[in-house]
């Protein structure tokens, strides 16, 4: 059956803030999503892994009760069947909120289906062909799978898994790096699982070199870190997996574990989408190509999120929804998206966050600038937690004294972070900041003592 709409949504992360927008302003709407309501984000990213780490970290800060001379008389052990099935609940529970919530919804029909195009106007769900003036794709990613021989023929898990594995298994192998191998790999070690990390390069690399170099010493104190290796075959033997590693010198090592992580990225969720069918064009990365408004190259198709490749985030997302609401469903007109500071936080242990350039970035940029530094353990709040690490790194701009970057590991630092975050967006400069009153004895005490290193550089 062939219907036409104002609006067509595909995908239902932040896909679902243009679809409710334009649905509520009287335009007939197809919201599409092949599986679960709330996209990447609620269903297996961002939310469900906060709610893996934040009883992980809790856990781990029992354990290192006796630094505050606090007696723990036993074994702390996390619950995990049980805190597994507690994220799948609320998960779930949200995701079918939002089912309720659309089918409800005057002006927007709902597509519990794949999407694909079949010319450039035309996506067809179903049996049903569905063409619209205006066609929003936000599918989201999934996890990328490296070639490495022998893999594709284990139970591996991915991202997706490890959210929703019932039990801990007593020792784990995770391949990757960046924040996804950081935050679920520290995850399952502090809910009892012994874990080996196969790192090429370092931790985090794309951090500000100081803050990767702070996370990854204190990071290496509680787990196993095979640095300058990479995966040469993967193999399963009964229960256990094998997984053989060579270095650039040649030499060989086999690892193995109860269970295997691949965290090395992700990349654009389009298989099925049918973009062969338009003029949609890829960039190098395989991110669907968009200028800087947001349209792909077939006129009055647009594209966001993860599926552009801009920021992997699910802020920058939303932000890109509501650029989008306002210019193309709400209005009409062309203005390029201004992203302002864009801010980004790892959340393992040590936490990190970080807005603006780093200091590489800054030296290749050519700019004069100054850097102020303060560790948690030479100020107050730091003290009275009895911090052993911990740094805030601020970038400023010697002749203009605005800030670069921000730059931050520690205790709740993805919290600290937002000070900055405003001072950027409002282009203050040190002066200002220093021309405000922080809570003593409070943690934003330590990026006082940075703001304080800075000056006395100028």
């Amino acid at each position: 059956m062939k219907k036409s709409y104002d609006i067509i949504v595909i995908g239902s992360g932040a896909g679902l803030n243009i679809a409710r927008n334009a649905s509520s302003n009287g335009f007939k709407t197809a919201f599409i999503e092949k599986g679960s309501l709330g996209g990447t984000c609620l269903n297996r990213g961002c939310i469900p892994s906060k709610m893996l780490i934040y009883p992980s970290e809790a856990a781990d800060r029992i354990r290192e009760a006796s630094k505050l001379d606090i007696s723990v008389s036993s074994e702390v052990q996390v619950d995990f069947s049980r805190l597994i099935n507690r994220i799948k609940e609320h998960t779930s529970a949200i995701s079918n909120e939002i089912l309720t919530s659309v089918k409800e919804k005057e002006n927007l029909d709902f597509y519990h289906d794949n999407a694909r195009f079949i010319s450039d106007s035309v996506v067809k769900v179903g049996d049903d062909e569905l063409k619209a003036d205006k066609i929003f794709v936000g599918t989201g990613s999934k996890p990328f799978i490296p070639d490495i021989p022998g893999l594709k023929d284990t139970d591996y898990m991915t991202s997706t898994e490890a959210l929703t594995l019932r039990e801990i298994p007593k020792s784990l192998i995770v391949i990757g790096a960046g924040y996804i191998a950081a935050e679920l790999g520290y995850a399952y070690r502090a809910c009892g699982c012994k874990v080996d990390f196969v790192v090429r390069s370092r931790f985090l690399r794309n951090e500000d070199d100081d803050i990767s170099e702070e996370f990854q010493k204190v990071f290496s104190k509680n787990h196993n870190i095979h640095q300058g290796w990479h995966p040469v075959q993967v193999s399963k033997k009964g229960e256990m997996f094998n997984l053989e590693c060579s270095n650039d010198n040649g030499d060989k090592k086999i690892l193995s574990a109860e269970s295997f992580l691949v965290a090395v990225g992700v990349v654009p969720e389009i298989e099925g989408l049918g973009l062969e069918h338009t003029g949609i064009r890829l960039d190098a990365r395989g991110n669907i190509k968009v200028d800087e408004c947001l349209r792909t190259d077939v006129p009055g198709i647009f594209a966001f999120g993860d599926v552009v490749g801009n920021y992997f985030f699910r802020h920058t997302a939303n932000y890109e929804a509501k650029y989008l609401t306002s210019t193309q469903v709400l209005g009409d007109f062309e203005k390029p998206i201004d992203y302002g500071p864009v801010p980004h936080a790892v959340f393992s242990c040590p936490e990190i966050s970080g807005v603006g350039l780093t200091e590489q970035q800054v030296l290749d940029s050519g700019a004069d600038y100054i850097v102020g530094t303060a560790r948690y353990e030479d100020c107050t709040p730091g003290i009275a937690r009895q911090s052993d690490h911990g740094l805030v790194k601020l970038i400023f701009n010697r002749k203009t004294k605005k800030l670069l970057g921000a730059h931050i590991v520690g205790d709740e630092a993805a919290t600290m972070v937002h000070m900055f975050i405003a001072f950027m967006k409002m282009r203050g400069t040190l002066d200002d900041m220093l021309d405000t009153i922080f809570i003593h004895p409070a943690l934003p005490e330590v990026a006082k003592e940075a703001l304080l290193d800075a000056r006395d550089r100028f």
